[in-house]
């Protein structure tokens, strides 16, 4: 077997980073798709 190498604390601390922008970004895209929908089921309604 392979030996385990850990990261860096600069890597982990860029993966952290990278992951949390992601989830924000997502969280945001969403927010606005189910407002959109939201509008244009209340609009058609």
């Amino acid at each position: 077997m392979k030996e385990t190498t850990w990261p860096t604390r600069k890597e982990a601390l860029s993966d952290t980073s990278t992951v949390i922008m992601t989830s924000i970004l997502f969280a945001v895209f969403f927010a606005i798709v189910d407002f959109a929908v939201q509008w244009a089921i209340n609009f058609l309604i």
